[in-house]
């Protein structure tokens, strides 16, 4: 009897308490990458939900499910930071109380405590907690439906089930491909059950699921490489140092299972040295425990079984596979959320077999509350940047990462001289990390000490030579210098390395249009605007472009839909005065230069516009009088009385 009642309750009692362990999380803003995640503005129409799907390198992994739920997630509201915490919460409890139906249905002991202990687990809170890490909760919760219906399937030999099941479970490859491991899990599971395995019921009838898996799995290490990078110098590891990366994450990850201190969003990145006998022995101690554990599966074959489903489940996260954060750490608390899920109840189920007495239940819920606190504690590191690297460097003061990434917010918030310290602190930590001197590079050309910015420009580029945003960010800084022929190299090599950089297309536009070659500029505004059509500056820009050419009924129908899609864009309100102006429509015009001054600095050069048009419509006296304030505007401006 399955007791839906109970099964009711444990969801009631775990949702009050991840809700009252993440509250501080809930106020959190974004963080590290979740900007490339919450739907980018080049992404949120209808055709850039087709983008996610068909283009791999559209969105930052190939995980074009989870990228389709951030783009309606962005449709309900926005950037607004709540919703995405609120669904990463609720996830976590549906993935909870899936999973204790799961356990309940293979007759789990201590399911309950195994639930809630993973429920408030800290090694969850980055999952949780982090908004990019979506991609865990969705991916998990389409694993633990899945896993569900397989097992109702192996009961009932419904094919309803199986056709559920293998849907849910394409649904979490798309959503992240390490759920790759489900059908491994489901043969170890059904083993320790069973004793055995039969070729026909369960290896046949998994065997389209591990195809799937296989196949997932070679399409993200693909784009882990040719994609986000996961290749060079970082990654150049022999099978012996992926053997001891392995060994020693094994016993890591375990280890912050059972004592949860320190947890850090980024944990030093060891060095792996293959002639060290010290580092050989977390590989041989994993084999030799799972020997043990082997020699001991006619006692029991839970235990073995527990230790496969944990070593299984990490393994895409072991180091035998290149993904693009070893660049900073072989671990991470994110990569474990899987495998903590199988682990933790298993703990669970042998404290409830060893003793199920009243005095070691109270001690059981005792460590739950305190799990539940560390969490509350550790969920307020992700509310903000600031607090985020800062937790960082407080317990791993050599993560340049972290150095890099404080700068940028440091640097935001107007305290330049302390964003340059952790700027040449990353530099020193790693000086072949490209973002940091390009960041620097940004940080100095927005005081307009553009020889400093070219420098750390130039340095971004020698650690990498196809770093298109520093190329970008040097062509944009000589463009704001008024070096406009100096910036065209710069933009044309950004976009020859991402064809599809739509605010390089923009500036490269700019940089032509100001050189005075308007038709090249035109073309660069449309390569832009068929990337992003909604994106006012690359109308209003290609309108007035066109009106420079004459061109006044294109000009027109280009900066209106600027001035449609943000009505507060004061420069295209004086771009479409001008056009309107050119086209002959004086009193249309005049009223856009007012909305313009209404909206945006006194210009001498509307006032100027203004005055043709009066003169145009017969009004000579206000003509003169805008004239007049023009004059004196550019005295003010020039520091003269008028």
């Amino acid at each position: 009897m399955r007791r839906p009642a109970l099964t009711w309750r444990v969801a009631l009692g775990l949702t009050v308490a991840v809700l009252a362990a993440y509250w501080p999380a809930l106020s959190g803003s974004l963080l590290w990458d979740d900007d490339a995640h919450v739907t980018r503005p080049d992404l949120r129409s209808i055709h850039g939900l087709w983008r996610i799907w068909a283009e791999p390198g559209a969105t930052q992994q190939y995980y074009p499910l989870l990228h389709s739920a951030f783009w309606v997630e962005h449709r309900l509201w926005g950037d607004a930071t709540l919703g995405y915490h609120l669904v990463n919460i609720g996830l976590h409890v549906g993935i909870c109380v899936l999973l204790f139906m799961v356990l309940r249905r293979l007759s789990v002991p201590g399911a309950v405590l195994g639930v809630f202990a993973f429920a408030l687990h800290p090694v969850c809170a980055e999952s949780v907690a982090w908004i990019s890490e979506q991609k865990n909760t969705l991916s998990a919760f389409f694993y633990m439906a899945a896993a569900l219906a397989y097992l109702r399937y192996d009961e009932e030999r419904s094919p309803r089930w199986y056709a559920w099941g293998l849907l849910l479970f394409i649904c979490a490859l798309l959503s992240k491909s390490v759920t790759a491991t489900l059908p491994g899990a489901l043969l170890v599971v059904l083993w320790w059950k069973r004793g055995r395995l039969s070729l026909r019921t369960d290896l046949l009838a998994l065997a389209p699921w591990l195809a799937l898996g296989a196949l997932s799995g070679v399409m993200t290490a693909w784009v882990e490489r040719s994609i986000i990078g996961a290749h060079g110098a970082a990654f150049d590891l022999s099978l012996a140092q992926r053997v001891l990366i392995a060994g020693r994450a094994a016993w890591f990850y375990l280890g912050k299972l059972l004592w949860p201190e320190p947890l850090v969003a980024l944990y030093p990145r060891w060095e792996v040295d293959a002639h060290s006998p010290g580092q050989w022995a977390f590989p041989v101690a994993a084999v030799a425990a799972m020997a043990v554990l082997f020699a001991l599966r006619g006692k029991s074959r839970g235990p073995f079984a527990a230790a496969l489903l944990f070593a299984g489940t990490l393994f895409p996260a072991l180091g035998f596979f290149n993904v693009y954060p070893f660049v900073f750490s072989f671990v991470a608390d994110h990569f474990q959320y899987l495998a903590a899920a199988a682990m933790i109840p298993a703990l669970a189920a042998g404290l409830a077999l060893v003793s199920d007495s009243v005095p070691a239940r109270v001690l059981a819920c005792a460590g739950v509350v305190a799990l539940g606190t560390l969490t509350w504690l550790h969920a307020g590191n992700f509310r903000d940047q600031r607090v985020f690297y800062s937790r960082i460097l407080e317990k791993n003061p050599d993560s340049w990462l972290a150095h890099a990434n404080l700068g940028v917010i440091l640097g935001s918030e107007g305290d330049a001289a302390q964003a340059e310290s952790h700027y040449e602190a990353a530099e020193r930590l790693n000086p072949g990390y490209p973002e940091a001197f390009n960041n620097y590079g940004n940080l100095l050309a927005k005081a307009g000490q553009w020889t400093a910015a070219e420098e750390q420009y130039a340095g971004a580029l020698r650690a990498n030579p196809s770093f298109a945003a520093a190329d970008f960010n040097w062509g944009y800084a000589l463009g704001q210098a008024g070096r406009y022929p100096e910036a065209e190299p710069h933009l044309r090599n950004a976009i020859r390395l991402l064809p599809n950089y739509t605010e390089a297309h923009y500036e490269l536009g700019n940089a032509l249009a100001n050189a005075g070659r308007l038709p090249e500029a035109e073309s660069e505004y449309r390569a832009a605007l068929s990337l992003r059509p909604d994106y006012p500056e690359a109308d209003a820009n290609l309108g007035l472009a066109l009106a420079e050419r004459e061109d006044w009924s294109d000009a027109v129908e280009h900066i209106s839909r600027a001035v449609a899609a943000r009505p507060a864009y004061a420069e295209a309100h004086a771009y479409l005065g001008f056009a309107l102006a050119g086209s002959g429509r004086h009193s249309e015009a005049l009223a856009e230069f007012e909305e313009a001054l209404r909206r945006g600095p006194d210009n001498p050069d509307i006032h100027y516009q203004m005055a043709l048009s009066l003169e145009r419509l017969g009004r000579p006296g206000e003509a003169r009088a805008q004239v007049e304030e023009a004059r004196r505007l550019q005295a003010q401006s020039a520091g003269h009385q008028p």
